[in-house]
């Protein structure tokens, strides 16, 4: 929750909006803001894309990079979280996608990898692959939290 209000009044201070882009935290990054008193000042809209559908339909992310790529890729992170400024009235986004077990890893894409991306009105969109492992579904959301508000913080 620290991280959460240094974001929040970093964010109120610089009169930046924010949408969330979440898969797998569900929109738990959202909550964690919203927690807040004063969220209503800096929070603009919270997408939770949890299927490869969701991802194209709401945030425009091409079915060809899903496709190529896979939906748990720095390619699609970076989709999403531009895909939530342009739909949205927000000049900063934040989007992460990741697995968060029990199954579903791969060799190549373990349980606990998640990729986050942050972008900016303006700015080069920000990137970040976390490889928490296999630590517990409910333990990598709540990693993948603090990991998506610190990047956020570093694209303020």
């Amino acid at each position: 929750m620290r991280l959460a209000k240094t974001l929040l009044k970093q964010a109120t201070e610089a009169k930046l909006a924010i949408a969330f882009a979440e898969s797998c935290t569900g929109g738990l990054i959202a909550a964690a803001v919203t927690e807040l008193d004063g969220a209503s000042a800096v929070v603009d809209r919270g997408f939770v894309v949890y299927s490869n559908r969701a991802k194209t339909e709401m945030l425009g992310v091409p079915p060809e990079l899903i496709g190529q790529y896979g939906a748990v890729s720095e390619e699609v992170a970076r989709a999403m979280a531009q895909g939530a400024l342009k739909h949205s009235g927000a000049q900063l986004s934040v989007s992460c996608t990741g697995i968060a077990g029990p199954t579903g890893g791969t060799p190549t894409k373990p349980i606990g990898l998640v990729h986050f991306a942050a972008a900016r009105e303006g700015q080069t969109t920000l990137h970040q692959e976390c490889r928490f492992g296999d630590i517990g579904r409910s333990e990598i959301r709540m990693r993948s939290v603090e990991a998506a508000l610190k990047l956020l913080l570093q694209i303020i």
